[in-house]
């Protein structure tokens, strides 16, 4: 989902930007929502995993769709702070995961999850969380475009080196399955919006909820999954989400602080480094390895927005970043 790019807007965009922001603050509603459901009425759900995959890539379709050659251009214009931040961004959150696994010596399906988590790239609602936080949006829509575009390069050698104690990884079909879920529809998204402009514009407003409500649905069928197990796991795992989604948007401002991005940088880099593409996580990690090992990707779902929006809305008091 993206949000405003530049100062002058058209009254549809304007109107899209709303949407978005309505749909950012609503959606840790909606996935709590999802998730009491697949937790309360699991049978319901039988059968949908098969489903996750092609979600995931209703939600990266949604997202390219919203992408611009505008953006592209700002990673040309400031490759200095996109590297900066995707550096952070892959280093700091699977680290994290790695780090807090070990900390609450977690099982081995959790720890190969939690690992998983901080080894996707940046959420999809990251850049209007930082347009609510006051932040460089930007750069953070540079940040996350590329953390998502390298994602098939990267997120599996990352789960391989850091989760292979755990559990074995198939990297190899890792790579085709991102490739297939997350960069193929954002690739198909983007040309839709080259060759239909008009018509997408229009549609704007209706994508960020579409995505909102694919996540739910994406949350709903992975708690379902690992019903049986929440109740004994359910604490452990939300203290390692808690852990992971706290220490990376707090490291993520001070990545930003130590390469001189200012202020409104730094929060970018916070939300860029905190928040996370935890319905890939949640994909990967059931078709890889078991429904457990998705529900820390579940739960990170729920939480990281949840804390986006606080920590958007208490940044946005302290004023502009400059």
């Amino acid at each position: 989902m993206s949000t405003e790019r530049s100062e002058h807007h058209d009254p549809v965009q304007t109107t899209g930007d709303r949407a978005a922001r309505r749909a950012v603050t609503v959606f840790p509603v909606l996935v709590l929502l999802a998730g009491a459901l697949g937790l309360l009425l699991p049978g319901s759900f039988s059968g949908w995993s098969e489903a996750v995959p092609y979600l995931l890539g209703v939600v990266m379709f949604c997202m390219g769709v919203t992408m611009t050659p505008e953006d592209f251009r700002g990673v040309a214009r400031r490759p200095w702070a996109v590297a900066l931040g995707l550096v952070a961004h892959y280093v700091i959150m699977p680290g994290l995961g790695w780090a807090i696994a070990h900390l609450l010596q977690l099982s081995p399906q959790l720890a190969a999850g939690v690992i998983l988590v901080g080894c996707a790239p940046s959420g999809t609602a990251s850049n209007v969380v930082t347009y609510l936080a006051r932040g460089d949006v930007a750069l953070s829509v540079s940040v996350a475009t590329v953390s998502t575009v390298l994602a098939p390069l990267i997120t599996p050698p990352l789960t391989l080196l850091l989760a292979g104690e755990y559990l074995p990884v198939d990297a190899g079909s890792m790579v085709t399955d991102i490739l297939k879920t997350v960069l193929l529809p954002v690739v198909a998204g983007i040309l839709v919006r080259l060759v239909a402009s008009r018509w997408v514009t229009r549609a704007l407003p209706a994508l960020p909820w579409l995505s909102a409500l694919t996540i739910a649905v994406i949350v709903a069928v992975v708690v379902a999954g690992s019903a049986a197990a929440i109740k004994s796991a359910a604490l452990l795992v939300f203290v390692a989400v808690v852990l992971h989604n706290g220490l990376g948007l707090a490291l993520g401002y001070g990545a930003g602080k130590v390469g001189r991005l200012g202020e409104a940088g730094s929060r970018a880099m916070a939300f860029e480094v905190g928040m996370q593409n935890s319905g890939l996580a949640a994909s990967l990690a059931t078709a890889h390895f078991s429904p457990l090992a998705a529900l820390p990707a579940a739960v990170f779902s729920v939480w990281h927005n949840i804390s986006g929006a606080l920590a958007a809305a208490w940044l946005s008091r302290r004023g502009r970043g400059h």
